[in-house]
């Protein structure tokens, strides 16, 4: 056994009776074969202003298909289940969705499921496969997010809305409080000061630009040909030479004066593409496609509304307690930039290191297509970590939630 695998093993909690979870391999393991998503177009005005949902996952799909081996790629019937998370079109977008799926060659007889958990509907859609796989009723399920915040942002209320009746009930009335409020509520009840979250959303954005420059997001996204033959293969959302200080001239979006809550520190309004393929690791065996992440576990929690942002504090650890990990044990953690001090409270209520979290950067820089963050976010993770390591997805969610899910690259 490797001393990485050993060193994971002395951190494990209640014995040693769940270590076989990350130094095992079973036949039964629920693995990912695939991960990747498009490059994220800024909202309203960047390369993916003019197409919809429909035609975003439609052109993902034509080239994830092209990346999967020819026993399925051939085989497209193998795939037993579609789930896809979508928060913004009506519906989910069941029936456009669907339809993407049968034009990129995908056949009828593959069932499709939409799927909307607000920020969190890429990683549920993770989970909704999983679950299906882990419990026998399927053995091949892909797991899609896709939004176009440009598209359908302003078109909705995104807060919904509430009976009058209903109001009377103060946490059912505080689900229609705005994102900023909420971010603002985290701020001032837990002391995240403007400066922290400046400088933490500065540092956001000096990650992502390293990494575009780099080259570390190439093999994890899939271009986009648009209908006049551009061809987008580059998140648009990172911006050079953002610092603390630039983003400390913002004004506050929220409350006059006296808010932290800018556009700068703030995820951004994006459009964007992303989907995980699953399978048991004997049919991946069977079927000679190539393992590149165990999932191992999923959980959600509910927090108060008016704090919302601090879902994933709540959400982590009760991932993490299910498999008998502790904070310490994980390599990597994409946490989601919902606002930057909503992702500080949650790092510093964990005591996580800060620089295992977003290694490339985070939403703040990359931007936030509601849909397909959580899937964004896997391969984002995957394509980081190396072999035998471990790590956390997770975000807060909208009407006061939390999600996380715990992986392990192979």
């Amino acid at each position: 056994m490797s001393e990485r695998l050993q060193s994971i093993k002395s951190h494990l909690l209640g014995g040693n009776d769940d270590s076989s979870l990350l130094t095992e391999t079973r036949p039964d393991d629920i693995v990912i074969v695939s991960a990747y998503r498009s490059a994220i177009a800024k909202g309203f005005k960047g390369s993916f202003k003019d197409v919809n949902t429909d035609y975003l996952l439609y052109q993902f799909l034509l080239e994830l298909i092209k990346r999967l081996p020819d026993s399925l790629s051939n085989h497209l019937d193998l795939i037993d289940e579609i789930t896809c998370g979508n928060v913004l079109n009506h519906g989910a977008g069941a029936t456009e969705h669907r339809a993407a799926c049968l034009a990129s060659g995908i056949p009828y007889s593959v069932p499709f499921m939409a799927l909307n958990r607000q920020c969190s509907s890429g990683l549920t859609a993770v989970n909704d496969i999983a679950n299906k796989i882990k419990v026998g009723q399927i053995d091949i399920g892909l797991a899609l997010g896709v939004e176009s915040m440009t598209k359908n942002y302003m078109n909705i209320n995104p807060l919904g809305t509430v009976s009058d009746e209903l109001k009377v009930n103060k946490d059912a009335k505080k689900c229609l409080i705005p994102m900023g409020i909420t971010n603002e509520n985290v701020s001032s009840n837990f002391k995240v000061g403007r400066e922290q979250q400046d400088e933490f959303a500065a540092r956001s954005y000096q990650k992502a630009e390293d990494a575009i420059s780099k080259g570390k997001f190439k093999n994890e996204i899939v271009p986009i040909s648009l209908p006049d033959g551009k061809v987008v293969d580059t998140d648009e959302g990172p911006r050079a030479n953002v610092t603390a200080e630039s983003l400390g001239k913002i004004k506050p979006a929220f409350i006059k004066d006296k808010g932290t809550t800018h556009a700068g520190n703030s995820s951004q309004v994006s459009d964007g593409v992303s989907g995980v393929l699953l399978t048991r690791r004997s049919v991946a065996k069977q079927l000679g496609l190539p393992i590149v992440g165990r999932y191992l576990a999923f959980q959600s929690v509910g927090v108060p509304p008016e704090i919302m942002g601090v879902g994933p504090a709540y959400a982590i650890p009760k991932v993490l307690k299910s498999i008998n990990l502790k904070i310490e044990s994980i390599d990597v953690f994409e946490i989601n930039e919902a606002f930057a001090a909503q992702a500080l409270y949650c790092i510093k209520k964990l005591d996580i290191d800060l620089n295992k979290v977003n290694p490339n950067g985070g939403a703040i820089a990359l931007g936030h297509p509601l849909g397909c963050t959580g899937t964004r976010q896997i391969a984002t993770l995957l394509n980081e970590m190396e072999k035998g390591q471990v790590g956390v997805v997770s975000m807060c969610i909208g009407t006061g939630m939390g999600a996380a899910a715990v992986f392990v690259k192979e």
